[in-house]
This record gives structure tokens, C-alpha cells and sequence, in this order.
């Protein structure tokens, strides 16, 4: 069976009121602590608005990151390819590559604020166009090829890199929502793809549907699509118990829900939370919830559902949030690294075999042990008959000793 792995992406979505230089250190103390922590990968996104999403450039902050941190990839999640020229992205991203000894991934979008389009002038009907422009040519550039291309947003004459990715093949994954369309994409493209549709009302359920629009695309556009290159977004706090997940996370999920979703990104028909109680409910315990708030059973039991109901996919991503403190939310992450990830792959199997075998056969190491015993016991009783001996000062027997006057001297 094959090893799922888990991941984590950061939006970054912060509630307005502390210090951005030092939320953005806690967040690289983050990506240090999931290195450790053994998790796969990290992903970083890109946005210009909304005051709770503060990082412009991925590819910065990944750039540290990976001076911090020796194992985990690291991905753009995403570059908004609209909003840039493409030979530029390109040649970030094969820098970042070196910088991070090969642990890039290029994880691409057409932009997700419709406030940051506005800002730069682009017209929103042709970010989806324009990304899949993108993802061609800089997967050119990246294949070492030399590039000429004129289009109504960008111009290359006779465009090569100086440098190649440091990978013989660096990842590239597109983000996809409810919609087919970044499904289509990326089996245009042959690439990977993270769901990032699948935290959103009716994501889990379209997934029965949608690996089906990457392989169609990637039939009739000659590529290949591997399900292993498949990443779900999911939402989790885990604490010892429900309840105290619940208490540690309730109050920030309100506030990030009614603040966030509902006012600043002006969501249509979605109520305002009134309670931390209603919050945790109607986020992770009504049907088709995306969210896990409770145990690292409860986390364990979504992840399996969703490999039953998906088909199968590659990686499971944790969204990164504030909704608890800081501290609780460490321990979070660390429970699922010590909790989840191993009953998930079933790191843990060998053991309670091996646990259930000696219960179950306790009999037959009951005579081995005896036998053990006896002989402890046996060798206990010569050795008090001996120290017996010398306390007496009796000649201590030397029957099976050596005659040392028969050996040659020297």
C-alpha cells in the first residue's frame, strides 16, 4: 500500500491585531517545527489584500524557510501566474530550487482575491486563460528549451534560463476549487493538482467526481495523470479530547469565519456565527464537513472516509489557521505527527502483531521462561555454594582446572 503523505498550507490567514514582522517569524518556527516533526511538505501562498493574508511572495518566504529546515519540500501555494510575467516566475522558481537543495515545488493559480486582480488591472475573465498560457511556457523554460511568444499580456524573444531547476523534474501542481476547471488544467498539463475547493460547501462530495475531469483532459491532450500527485486541503485542530479541542479552537473559528469569510471576503448566503459552540458544530459535525475538530481518532476516521470517497489520492494537507493560540496549536500538529501519521501508514502494525502474538501464545513463552529460570536458579545456588566455600576458607574445588605444571613456561 502506498504511503500517503501529509503536508501543510499556509495561506497565511491571520487575524488582524499583532505584529506582522512577528507573525511571520511564528509562522517560519512553524514550518521548523513540521520539518521535525517529520510532515512532507509545506505550502506558502500568495496574496495582496484583505489584511489577513500578508505574504506577497511565497518564493521569499519559502527561501528562508528553507535555510530553516533540512528534509521537508517546500511549495508555492500558489503564484498567481496572472499576475506575473512568466520568464520571471520562472527564474525565482529554479533559484528557489537551488536555495532549497531541490526541495521546490511549483504550485500555480489564477489568482484567488478578486480585490488583488482589481488592484493590478486584470480583468478576472481571463485569469484561468492566462495561468494555463503560463504553466506552458514556464514548463518550457524549465526543460532548458528557448523560447519565443508573444501574447496580450507578456513577451519572450528567444527566451532561455541560465540555470535549470536543480531537480531533473521540478513538481508543478495546480490549484483547483469546486469547479472542473483546475481539474481540466491539469491534465492538460500532465501536472499535479491540490483541492483546494474540497474545504468549501459541497467540495468533499464533488470529489467522487472530479479526478474524472484530469483524466479526460489528460486523454484527449495526450498527458498522463497519476493520483499520487493528488492533494486534498483539509481544515483540523486535535487536542486529547473533543472537548478541549473544541474549547481551544471555538472562539477563533467564530471570529475567522465571521470576520474573514463572511465580511471580508463578502461570501453570499453564509450566516454570521453567533457562538464558539455553533461555530465548532456547524464547521466539523454536519454532513459534508471538511473540518476535524477532536481526536486524533476523529482525524483519522475523515482521512479514511475521503480515500474511500475520493478513490484514492497522494497527500493530505492540513490548512494552517489561528483558531487556537499558538501553543495549542503546535501541540495540534504534533499529535497528528505522532498520532495520526503512523496509524494512517500503518507504522504501527509490527508492533501490535507483534503485541498480540505474545498474548496469544503466552503459554509457550510461560515453559521458555521457567526453563530460563531454572537454569537462573541452578547457577544462583553454585555460586552461594561457592562463596560459601571461600568464606570457610575451605580449598576451593579445581577438579576441571587446568594443571598448570604441565604447561610450558613462557
Amino acid at each position: 500500500m502506498a504511503r500517503l503523505k501529509f503536508g501543510a498550507f499556509l495561506a497565511p490567514h491571520h487575524p488582524i491585531g499583532e505584529h506582522p514582522a512577528l507573525l511571520l517569524r511564528r509562522d517560519l518556527d512553524l514550518v521548523e517545527q513540521l520539518d521535525k516533526l517529520g510532515f512532507d511538505e509545506f505550502w506558502c501562498g500568495e496574496h495582496h489584500s484583505s489584511g489577513w493574508e500578508m505574504i506577497a511572495s511565497p518564493e521569499m518566504f519559502l527561501a528562508v524557510a528553507g535555510e530553516r529546515t533540512k528534509r521537508i519540500r517546500l511549495g508555492t501555494g500558489v503564484v498567481s501566474l496572472p499576475y506575473h510575467h512568466p520568464f520571471n516566475v520562472a527564474q525565482r522558481m529554479v533559484q528557489l530550487d537551488h536555495m532549497t537543495g531541490g526541495r521546490a515545488i511549483f504550485g500555480t493559480g489564477p489568482g484567488a482575491l478578486p480585490s488583488d486582480a482589481y488592484t493590478l488591472g486584470i480583468d478576472p475573465m481571463v485569469q484561468r486563460d492566462r495561468q494555463d498560457e503560463a504553466i506552458g511556457v514556464i514548463r518550457r523554460l524549465f526543460a532548458g528549451e528557448r523560447v519565443t511568444a508573444e501574447s496580450e499580456w507578456f513577451t519572450m524573444r528567444d527566451a532561455k534560463l541560465q540555470i535549470l531547476p536543480l531537480q531533473d523534474e521540478m513538481p508543478c501542481v495546480t490549484a483547483s476549487q469546486v469547479s472542473p476547471s483546475g481539474m481540466t488544467l491539469a491534465g492538460k498539463h500532465g501536472i499535479g493538482v491540490i483541492s483546494l475547493g474540497s474545504m468549501q460547501k459541497g467540495g468533499i462530495t464533488a470529489l467522487k467526481t472530479q479526478w474524472a475531469f484530469a483524466e479526460d483532459a489528460a486523454v484527449k491532450y495526450g498527458k498522463t495523470v497519476n493520483r499520487k500527485d493528488w492533494r486534498l486541503l483539509l481544515a483540523w485542530h486535535i487536542a486529547e479530547t473533543r472537548e478541549q479541542a473544541a474549547a481551544e479552537a471555538g472562539k477563533g473559528l467564530m471570529r475567522w469565519h465571521n470576520e474573514y469569510t463572511v465580511q471580508t471576503l463578502g461570501r453570499p448566503n453564509t450566516p454570521t456565527f453567533t457562538s464558539p459552540e455553533e461555530a465548532v458544530e456547524q464547521t466539523a459535525f454536519v454532513e459534508g464537513a471538511a473540518a476535524v475538530i477532536g481526536t486524533p481518532d476523529d482525524l483519522v476516521a475523515m482521512i479514511r472516509n475521503l480515500e474511500t470517497m475520493s478513490g484514492g489520492f497522494g497527500t493530505v494537507i492540513g490548512f494552517v489557521h489561528d483558531w487556537a493560540n499558538p501553543e495549542a496549536t503546535r501541540r495540534s500538529w504534533d499529535l497528528v505527527a505522532r498520532y495520526v501519521v503512523p496509524e494512517i501508514n500503518n507504522y504501527i502494525d509490527g508492533l501490535r502483531t507483534s503485541q498480540r502474538y505474545l498474548i496469544d501464545n503466552r503459554h509457550m513463552f510461560e515453559r521458555a521462561g521457567a526453563a530460563v529460570m531454572q537454569k537462573i536458579m541452578e547457577n544462583k545456588r553454585a555460586a552461594d555454594a561457592l562463596a560459601e566455600t571461600v568464606q570457610s576458607g575451605s580449598p576451593i574445588p579445581t577438579t576441571n582446572a587446568p594443571d598448570l605444571s604441565k604447561m610450558k613456561k613462557g
